[in-house]
């Protein structure tokens, strides 16, 4: 496991400006060194430095200060985020992982991310979320009583990602008994979104999006025949369409879906894994959580910030434009760095200083403006509810051998985080 030792930003070893300069020059998401993938933020902490909007080898741009990607989440006039362009090449425009990163609600514009996204927050109102506490509660307790019966568990495979898949199974009205490849599916998808595609990771993406579209086919069918309650089951109400009639195509409609599983589980498995192993790496927060268990809030949110779920956002430059005195062309393709924002010193005190407590707390981690996430009450409450129950069950769990983090630069999370639960 890291260290346990509270960093501060005294104690932070900074570069030389000049060797922040030499870092950040060599900096391309296609060409990274082994280290970056434990732990990025002294590069990111060297853009931030020396060179904030920079310019890779392939021409496109990395953003890493928190007002930089602000304001972009706010301006849908000049930055979109529409991926056709950008995806064609990397995907192949026939595709399935073209066609679904193309149609689903994140890689989007108006009109279609509009009325997708109006479709899916009905659903995930306020009352409709407070009436799944109760439910998430029980599935927490039991994934609990599991664990302890054995005491010991991998906090990743047995209650992190168990949780949200159960919970968007339960959004979709998916029948338990088809739950088991969801998981497999996601991790398939999202991988593919990895600036490096290897053929193997592309074969593997098209299959997911293959199979998923095939399951989905039939319970779509299923629900056109019988449908559900459009005020809970969220595939009832895309199927229904809006009171004004508007409905999603049969493709829309399947590849949100399929965008509505992805999003739901990758950022709140990879929330409720690093919130935990960070407990496990700053013994002194966990016991202030321990000592005021109603930190949990304001803690979940510091977990977003220090170890952001969604590492990278994407816009595409629809205007020539300038940012801060850089001038941008059309059609320029731009990284949103969200890990590096949310350690942007310009917004946070000690930054690199893991804060239970802290307030205000403006983080990134669900994006801003009109493309905040759509699931973002409900990843909260999953978090919350998840490791709250859990440190109150197992106050002492440690750890039991090393963690094992993905390899991945666009969503920062763990596939392994083996624990005694005493």
């Amino acid at each position: 496991m890291p260290s346990t030792q509270q960093p501060n930003s005294e104690s932070i070893s900074r570069p030389a400006p000049d060797e922040d300069a030499a870092v950040a020059r060599a900096f391309s998401l296609k060409d990274l060194p082994d280290a970056f993938y434990d732990d990025p933020y002294p590069i990111y902490r060297a853009l931030q430095s020396a060179d904030p909007i920079h310019l890779m080898p392939d021409g496109s741009l990395f953003l890493t200060r928190h007002r930089d990607l602000e304001a972009i989440y706010k301006d849908t006039t000049r930055f979109s985020s529409d991926k056709k362009v950008e995806f064609a090449p990397k995907y192949g425009g026939g595709s399935l992982l073209f066609q679904h990163h193309t149609t689903s609600l994140v890689f989007n514009d108006p009109p279609l991310h509009t009325r997708v996204r109006r479709l899916i927050a009905g659903a995930l109102n306020p009352r409709a979320i407070a009436e799944m506490e109760p439910g998430l509660i029980a599935l927490v307790d039991r994934l609990l009583d599991d664990m302890q019966s054995r005491g010991k568990a991998d906090l990743i495979e047995d209650f992190a990602s168990a949780i949200p898949v159960e919970v968007i199974g339960n959004l979709l009205a998916i029948p338990h008994e088809d739950r088991a490849p969801l998981r497999g599916w996601s991790l398939a998808i999202l991988g593919a979104l990895e600036p490096f595609l290897t053929d193997e990771v592309q074969t593997r993406g098209e299959r997911a999006v293959g199979e998923f579209l095939d399951y989905l086919r039939r319970l779509v069918a299923d629900r056109r025949a019988r449908p559900g309650d459009a005020e809970h089951d969220v595939l009832t109400r895309l199927i229904q369409g809006e009171a004004s009639g508007e409905h999603l195509s049969e493709i829309e409609l399947l590849q949100n879906c399929i965008f509505i599983l992805n999003a739901g589980h990758e950022t709140t498995t990879n929330l409720i894994g690093n919130g935990l192993e960070l407990l496990l790496r700053f013994p002194q927060e966990r016991q202030r959580l321990i000592d005021d268990p109603a930190l949990i809030k304001p803690a979940v949110e510091e977990f977003l910030r220090f170890e952001s779920s969604n590492q990278l956002g994407n816009r595409r430059v629809v205007q020539d434009t300038e940012l801060d005195g850089v001038t941008i062309p059309q059609g320029a393709l731009i990284t949103l760095c969200i890990g590096a924002a949310n350690r942007d010193p310009e917004v946070f005190t000690q930054p690199e200083r893991l804060d239970i407590g802290r307030f205000p707390n403006r983080h990134l981690a669900f994006a801003s403006g009109a493309h905040a996430c759509v699931g973002l009450t409900l990843a909260r409450l999953e978090g919350r509810i998840a490791i709250g129950r859990f440190l109150a069950r197992f106050p002492n769990f440690a750890a039991n051998g090393p963690a094992h983090r993905a390899r991945r630069v666009r969503f920062r999370g763990f596939t392994s985080l083996p624990v005694t639960l005493s």
